[in-house]
């Protein structure tokens, strides 16, 4: 079978905008041009895949049922903008957990690779011919870690932070267009 590519997005400050610990459906909104950008991805052949920590489950802030509603709003307000996501991959653990089921230092939970590397076996990607987009040097690195290309986005969050402190990052853009527009022409 032909491998194929994939664009791995952090959820929180990549595709919606970053609210502490979100733990309702109607917390969510889109981050500027993230449907867009995710559009652009997918017309040029990417598979667009969510990886994301949810420590608010451990932490016992909402559950997995709570995650489950979040994550089929956002799945609707995509496909409202015309954008369908291929898969959701998030990890529950934290080692400061209060939810003894979920504290645990486990291999899903990113910097580590783990959420990327079962999407890849599942869906048959060529990590090195992928990308990690998020605005986390956890996402930086977990992209490293798992071979592929690590694209920061610069948002609020990342505002005050000194870019080049940020290990494992290859690009820095604005957004999720920004982004599928960088790589698309990079790869023309």
């Amino acid at each position: 079978m032909k491998k194929r590519k994939a664009v791995f997005l952090d959820r929180d400050g990549t595709i919606i905008v970053h609210e502490h610990y979100l733990s309702s459906p109607d917390q969510l909104k889109l981050s500027p041009n993230a449907s867009q950008g995710i559009r652009l991805f997918k017309e040029h052949g990417y598979l667009a895949i969510v990886i994301t920590n949810q420590s608010g489950i451990a932490r016992g802030f909402f559950d997995e049922e709570r995650l489950m509603l979040i994550h089929e709003k956002l799945t609707n307000m995509l496909k409202n903008e015309g954008v369908l996501i291929d898969d959701w991959y998030y990890c529950p653990h934290h080692t400061e957990g209060v939810i003894e089921h979920y504290k645990v230092d486990c291999d899903c939970r990113k910097p580590k690779p783990g959420l990327i590397l079962s999407a890849a076996r599942k869906h048959h990607i060529d990590l090195a011919q992928s990308l990690m987009i998020g605005d986390a040097e956890t996402d930086m690195l977990a992209g490293k870690n798992a071979g592929c290309t690590s694209i920061l986005i610069r948002n609020v969050c990342t505002e005050s932070t000194n870019t080049a402190s940020i290990s494992g990052m290859d690009y820095v853009v604005k957004d999720l267009l920004e982004a599928a527009q960088l790589f698309i022409r990079l790869k023309n």
